[in-house]
């Protein structure tokens, strides 16, 4: 067991204790690429960050530190939430900059996977620490103890492991590795940080070899790559049956060892204990050492398990490796009869239930199925008490580092323990002894009570499992309260305290008649829920907030002309903002992940917005030939006209600060710009400065809801619908037109775009009139769907829809 007076409660993370000790400035040790990504998602967290890293010869001293930073800069995906946190970083190196360290709260070693180094750079940095400073190594996988075995006795109680995982401002985890004399006070802080201030899904791990996450991943990668060899399978075709069949990304086994380097994993791979069963010895086979040798290590080298080549005609093509032969062909998409059979079904579960019904004798891809998840089970079952002290540590720290729907003690849930086992039994195959002693207490199942409770080996008996304040999903408050109303597309949910959520829960994500309708008759002053609740929240349990209206809907009624049956539509999705933005009671909306179109027209018509640091938002409809139809292009121009009123009293002109945001507003509009972060939403005019973010994403609806009811207590008073607009009128759209008109004469947009700039132009004018008239918000929306309804009749604006139902890509033309 971890000892308890070094391993945090479960609800540690936001225990008070924690949060007791201020980390304002931290210290990164190694500007690597996970050095450097660590810094840059601490400057994302607020703070003020020094970087260092080995010096150079010459007057540029901290060169290599330097490059990191400005790597960072251009780095994709984004390291930055937005690039002016660059200057939260201090770069310098280790030799003429250690006195930097002397007011760092947390420095952060994560210098190359390599005993000595570690061990000598702590012992170096050691004596330049202030007293109360906390020290912590990132490793993927050395053990805690040698590491900080030479550094004096006091800052070994302040200095553990906490293993980030690449990139880390996108992979929630964060495992972390106390030692026996580790403060529990010290863990406490950076638990609590990681949790609320990095957004990370904090797991307490013991210092065993690769700890939890990557002892459990890489064996399951390194036994895929075995089994695909014993039974004749090639690379994409276990890229298929490894992918999201099985509720694992879709990068499946190998695509996944592209992106994180082939050479991280033959290093993992290394450190894996030799100690105990066959399955331990996880050797590389030769074609994978051969790779090695040949520097095929992935993405990094640009060759791996897959490359890319252009054709005779300059296409870019995909090769996958033959690994028998080591030679690259064209990759195809493998038809495999267990997934054909699997594909219907929508929930895992449901799909696992297939999978493993395939016939094993005569389907190789069915004996790899079941040859995988058998071996996983029994492997991670094996681990348990050794690795950590519970299943759910183990599937959160799978979910969270390796991106799975579900950890492997529920996947053996949802696929049956006790029969799995009867089967394995049958087939003279082995069974883990944790796993007989579960069923030998008379249990069928790791979990029970909807996921409240966990077997625990340690006693033999379920115990309730232990939740972090404020950690909280949609679900848990419909298995607690139950659900109010419902259709297929929206639900509303009692989330306790006078506060309800409207739950967007469609297939896709899309928006269509069922969500606008719920909505709708839910905000209504008169509507029964306006009278019992005091507030509200829209968000979701999805992967995505929304991917914006359903273009399959639109597309079809396009095509039969039902010109009415669209204008309807548009009126409708307009009375569902309407009704949010005046609604008598605040309506926060708490958008994360994708949060497109008719999606981000929502957010724009909340009293507030609580939005997930990794939202990516956007009024994209032009990218499908239309403009945004349901206020979006309205509350674009108020912000326009309100950011030019608020400068009146300061003396600049309000017509140069009408024209530069509206501007801005036009080009964010017409190009379908699409934030990176919550933070860049904000300078895109999506968020106010009023809004808030947060940074982990189980925490979001609790801060959303936190949010909605001290608003209600407040006193909250929804806005009247103006009808004093002063329209910006004739000589800007005159001036946003000319824009237009260049960008096509240089040949940057076509005759489509080009028509469709013009109506966004026109809709954020307030048309063809007097500057100054004063127009009403019914006005703007009436214009909206003017021009909405012109650009559904035009051929090319059907053909990009159809394009972008096909592709999931926007089409130029």
């Amino acid at each position: 067991m971890i000892a308890e007076s070094v391993k945090p409660a479960e609800a540690g993370p936001s225990s008070p204790e924690g949060a007791s000790i201020l980390i304002q400035k931290a210290a990164v040790l190694g500007a690597g690429t996970m050095g450097s990504r660590i810094a840059a998602h601490l400057a994302n967290a607020g703070l003020q960050v020094v970087l260092l890293d080995i010096p150079t010869e010459g007057t540029a001293r901290s060169a290599v530190a330097a490059q990191a930073l400005e790597a960072l800069k251009k780095s994709k995906p984004a390291a930055f939430y937005d690039p002016s946190f660059a200057t939260r970083i201090t770069i310098g190196n280790f030799d003429d900059d250690l006195a930097l360290l002397r007011d760092c709260a947390w420095v952060l070693e994560a210098v190359t996977e390599n005993l000595a180094i570690k061990k000598a750079l702590l012992e170096r940095v050691a004596p330049h620490l202030k007293p109360d400073a906390i020290l912590t190594t990132n490793t993927s996988g050395l053990s805690i103890a040698s590491i900080v075995a030479s550094i004096p006795e006091h800052l070994r109680r302040r200095c553990f492991g906490v293993h980030f995982f690449n990139p880390p401002r996108y992979m929630r985890l964060a495992e972390i590795i106390a030692t026996p004399e580790t403060e529990r006070a010290a863990v406490e802080a950076v638990a609590h940080f990681a949790d609320l201030r990095l957004g990370k899904e904090v797991v307490f791990a013991r210092d065993t070899p690769n700890f939890i996450a990557n002892r459990i991943g890489v064996f399951i990668m390194l036994e895929a790559v075995r089994l695909m060899q014993a039974e004749d399978l090639t690379i994409e075709e276990v890229d298929a049956l490894t992918g999201t069949a099985i509720g694992w990304p879709r990068t499946g086994t190998f695509r996944l060892a592209d992106l994180v380097g082939l050479d991280v994993l033959a290093h993992v791979a290394q450190n894996f204990p030799r100690s105990h069963s066959g399955a331990e010895e996880m050797s590389l086979p030769p074609f994978v050492k051969t790779m090695l040798e040949r520097r095929w290590l992935g993405d990094k080298t640009r060759q791996g398990f897959y490359k890319k080549e252009k054709d005779v005609e300059g296409k870019e093509v995909r090769l996958v490796l033959d690994w028998k032969t080591l030679e690259y062909r064209p990759a195809s998409r493998p038809k495999l009869p267990v997934l054909e059979m699997a594909k219907n079904a929508e929930q895992l579960p449901d799909r696992l239930t297939q999978i493993l019904s395939g016939n094993v004798k005569k389907d190789n891809a069915a004996r790899f199925h079941w040859r995988l998840l058998s071996g996983l089970w029994n492997y991670a079952a094996d681990c348990l008490l050794e690795i950590a002290d519970e299943p759910q540590s183990i599937d959160r720290a799978m979910r969270a580092g390796f991106n799975w729907e579900m950890g492997p003690f529920q996947l053996w849930d949802a696929a049956g323990v006790r029969g799995t086992v009867e089967r394995m039994q049958a087939a003279g195959e082995p069974v883990s002894p944790h796993v007989q002693a579960l069923l030998a207490a008379g249990a069928d199942s790791w979990y029970r009570n909807h996921g409240r409770e966990c077997f625990n080996l340690a006693s033999g008996a379920y115990e309730p499992i232990a939740e972090a304040a404020g950690i909280a999903r949609i679900a848990k408050f419909k298995a607690s309260n139950g659900v109010v109303r419902k259709n297929a597309g929206a639900s509303l949910v009692d989330l306790g305290e006078g506060v309800a959520c409207l739950e967007l829960h469609s297939k896709k994500d899309a928006i269509g008649e069922d969500i606008v309708r719920m909505v709708t008759e839910t905000l209504r002053p008169e509507s029964d829920a306006v009278r019992n609740f005091s507030a509200f929240v829209i968000s979701g349990d999805a992967d995505n907030f929304s991917v914006g209206a359903n273009l399959m809907q639109l597309l079809l009624s396009i095509q039969e002309e039902e010109w009415d049956d669209i204008d309807l539509a548009v009126r409708a999705f307009q009375g569902m903002t309407s009704a949010i933005k005046f609604c008598p009671r605040p309506v926060v909306v708490a958008p994360y992940g994708f949060c497109f179109g008719g999606g981000a027209e929502i957010a724009l018509h909340a009293a507030r917005v609580q939005a997930h640091a990794e939202l990516y938002i956007g009024l994209v409809e032009t990218g499908v030939g239309l403009l945004p139809g349901g206020g979006g292009c309205k509350e674009m121009t108020l912000h326009a006209v309100n950011a030019a009123a608020s400068v009146r009293e300061g003396g600049r002109s309000e017509s140069v600060e009408l024209l530069e945001t509206l501007r801005r507003n036009f080009e964010t509009v017409a190009m379908a710009k699409v934030s990176t972060s919550a933070v860049e939403g904000r300078r895109l005019g999506f968020l106010s400065e009023s809004d808030g973010i947060t940074m982990n994403r189980e925490r979001l609806l609790t801060d959303a809801k936190d949010l909605a009811r001290d608003m209600a207590h407040a006193g909250y008073a929804p806005p009247a619908p103006r009808t004093d607009i002063p329209a910006p009128g004739q000589n800007m759209l005159a001036t946003l037109k000319l824009g237009v008109h260049m960008m096509r004469q240089g040949e940057y947009i076509s005759d489509h775009d080009a028509k469709v700039g013009n109506w966004v132009a026109h809709v954020l004018c307030g048309g063809n009139i007097t500057p100054g008239t004063l127009v009403s918000e019914q006005y703007l929306l009436d214009l909206e769907r003017e021009a909405f309804l012109s650009l559904c009749g035009q051929k090319k604006t059907q053909e990009r829809i159809a394009f972008t139902l096909k592709s999931g890509k926007p089409l130029r033309n």
